[in-house]
């Protein structure tokens, strides 16, 4: 199998350590930048030389025993640094913003009931037929924003045929959910106008969803969905919700997708192309679903949507305890693991530059690990590499030159665009 190189030349850690020592707030924004521009010699400089990275607003966790701690320890690691956001945007609590408390546990052991690894086949079928629609759209015109165009539509299109969430309407849904995500991922410095925003958006879509479960009531709505089976369910014991609870819980199905689901898209459509000869042999599978995961999964460690994952540290702490890297982080620090550092981590992932199909399961961090794993990662998976490869099957999928080509973020992480060209034709740049 191909590389592409992840590492630079070095010199990041010189260049902080100068602007440090004169300007400490002015060394953070050197960090942010590069957190966002050149993530990748960042951490790869970060794991050779100081892989717990501790700086006056944060500590950043780059090897993948202690990311692997930092995300298996909830009662030491919260997710109270944006959990409460999460909260205010829907007005009640939210299970995925609790730390093993008795709600969390009871409603996420609930949500897994509803959310079938059995329906991974379904949701497949429904995603590349999505996909092929959108595809053969597109196709008239030659090339298409894989971003705006297809990827987000099919994460919608699910919301709406799986999950039992259409929004009003894909835009309205759409808007509703880059607000409120906004928010609690991509909002460290509190900007108000950004949490307002969260708040009027959560709000609306839980009316929206209040009103679409007095329908259900009513009989006005199909029910072979995930929210059909969760507000009709009736379990031994009286195990159920109240009817506040399924609106809550619904509201954070398509939270938890239309944004990373869309952005693992891009990522992993990006690094394929850009490996000509790995794509090569990608194509030769994609005749096989299962053939065809393995690369899209490949593809996504070189560059996983959610390259940080943010935790508070509730107590003083020593991550790494025994190993020279030992460092104590006291309560109350902001901590940043960052997993697509982890992924690239010679002592546990062999080979790490090399693309290569036959790395276990538990060597993928882009869904996250311990507590907060990702709830519905049987039925997204299939969406995620059977999108990708519906779009690889059509003939001439191509980069665009950039900046055209290349894709566009907004707030730092969320893909926005990402122009790609389609059928016959001489490939460009």
């Amino acid at each position: 199998m191909g590389s592409v190189d992840q590492a630079t030349t070095g010199g990041l850690l010189q260049r902080y350590d100068e602007a440090l020592a004169r300007d400490p707030m002015a060394a953070l924004g050197l960090v942010r930048q590069w957190m966002r521009e050149d993530w990748r010699s960042l951490f790869a400089e970060l794991r050779a030389h100081r892989p717990i990275f501790v700086t006056p607003a944060f500590t950043v966790v780059t090897r993948f025993a202690d990311v692997a701690e930092v995300l298996s320890h909830e009662e030491v690691f919260s997710v109270r640094s944006f959990g409460p956001r999460l909260d205010a945007a829907l007005g009640a609590p939210f299970m995925l913003g609790r730390d093993a408390t008795p709600m969390n546990w009871r409603e996420k052991g609930l949500m897994r009931v509803m959310l079938e690894p059995g329906d991974a086949g379904r949701v497949r079928e429904l995603a590349g037929r999505l996909a092929d629609d959108l595809l053969d759209a597109a196709g008239q015109r030659g090339r298409i924003d894989a971003v705006q165009e297809l990827f987000r539509p099919v994460a919608l299109g699910v919301s709406a045929g799986y999950f039992g969430v259409p929004g009003p309407d894909p835009q309205t849904l759409s808007r509703w959910m880059r607000a409120i995500v906004a928010d609690g991922f991509a909002n460290p410095l509190a900007d108000p106008r950004i949490q307002a925003a969260s708040v009027e958006a959560g709000a609306e879509l839980v009316a929206y969803l209040r009103g679409r479960l007095a329908a259900r009531r009513a009989g006005d709505v199909p029910s072979d969905d995930v929210f059909g089976r969760l507000a009709g369910s009736r379990l031994p014991g009286g195990i159920g919700m109240t009817d506040d609870r399924i609106v809550i819980n619904m509201a954070g199905m398509p939270l938890g997708f239309v944004e990373s689901a869309p952005g693992a898209m891009a990522e992993a459509v990006e690094q394929l192309l850009l490996r000509p000869q790995v794509l090569a042999e990608a194509l030769e599978a994609a005749g096989d679903p299962e053939r065809f995961e393995p690369y899209v999964w490949e593809a996504l460690r070189f560059s996983p949507f959610f390259k940080l994952i943010p935790r508070l540290c509730e107590q003083d702490h020593v991550v790494a305890a025994g190993t020279p890297r030992a460092t104590l982080v006291p309560a109350g620090t902001y901590v940043l693991a960052a997993p697509a550092s982890a992924m690239f981590d010679a002592d546990v992932v062999p080979e790490p530059e090399e693309f290569r199909l036959d790395r276990p399961r538990h060597h993928r961090l882009f869904f996250g690990t311990g507590h907060h794993a990702c709830l519905g990662v049987h039925v997204a998976g299939p969406v995620i590499t059977e999108t990708v490869r519906r779009l690889l099957l059509r003939p001439g999928v191509r980069l665009l030159p950039p900046p055209e080509g290349s894709i566009a973020y907004s707030l730092g992480i969320f893909p926005d665009r990402f122009a790609l060209g389609l059928g016959p034709g001489v490939q460009e740049g």
